[in-house]
């Protein structure tokens, strides 16, 4: 855990150059592996997505899978609210809306993409992403002096940071593993560059991409109040 004390800020928004895209879906389930899939189908339609730098894919999230705090079923069961996101530089919007009405195959599972609306950043103090590249040999304290040196050599000072649940997901050729990361105490321009930049490799399937979380400011270290 890494703790620095300082001032709470209030939400804000700022201007932004890179957004999330979400796409209404109908898909009644996906794997929870299911980033290597998912980022191939995107891939094959979108021929650019694959070599654009501040592009991002998130993964899709049923309701059991919590907010990276708990361990998932297997299979995920979505339901009519859940949407597809890709995080996108401004200039490529207008293309991405090409999967619109497309149906991809996600290892055997059909995801049909619908219309898709345009969110904007929130400059909360607080982010959180589930899944950061990491070392399987390193330790939860290692993990975080690491990502605390990558978070400050982006220009973000890195005052408090805890980890969250470990993940892995299967490719062809190997397996990666991930922690999750939260990161508070960001000041409004930090948290909009973070989260434009994000952390690490495996944007494109779901790693290193940060979103607004709820205040941690209850939550103290030692049991502190």
């Amino acid at each position: 855990m890494l703790w620095q004390e300082e001032e709470t800020q209030k939400d804000s928004v700022m201007s932004q150059s890179v957004v999330d895209l979400n796409f209404n879906i109908e898909c009644r389930c996906l794997a929870v592996d299911h980033a290597y899939a998912l980022s191939r189908a995107i891939h094959d339609t979108l021929s650019w997505f694959e070599h654009e730098l501040q592009a991002g894919l998130h993964l899709i999230h049923g309701a059991d899978s919590g907010n990276g705090w708990c361990s998932p079923a297997d299979f995920l069961y979505l339901s009519r609210r859940t949407k597809l996101t890709l995080r996108l530089p401004k200039h490529r919007l207008e293309a991405a809306h090409a999967l619109t009405g497309i149906t991809l195959d996600i290892a055997g599972n059909s995801l049909k993409i619908g219309k898709a609306t345009q969110k904007q950043f929130i400059t909360t103090p607080v982010l959180f992403a589930r899944h950061i590249v990491a070392n399987p040999n390193e330790d939860e304290d290692a993990f975080l002096d690491n990502a605390a040196e990558k978070i400050q050599a982006l220009g973000i000072q890195c005052r408090k940071a805890l980890c969250s649940k470990t993940h892995r997901f299967t490719l062809p050729d190997k397996e990666i593993f991930t922690r999750g990361l939260m990161i508070a105490d960001l000041k409004p321009e930090e948290s909009i560059s973070l989260q434009e930049q994000g952390l690490g490799e495996g944007r494109k399937m779901g790693c290193g991409l940060f979103v607004a979380h709820k205040d941690i400011k209850t939550l103290k270290p030692n049991g502190e109040k």
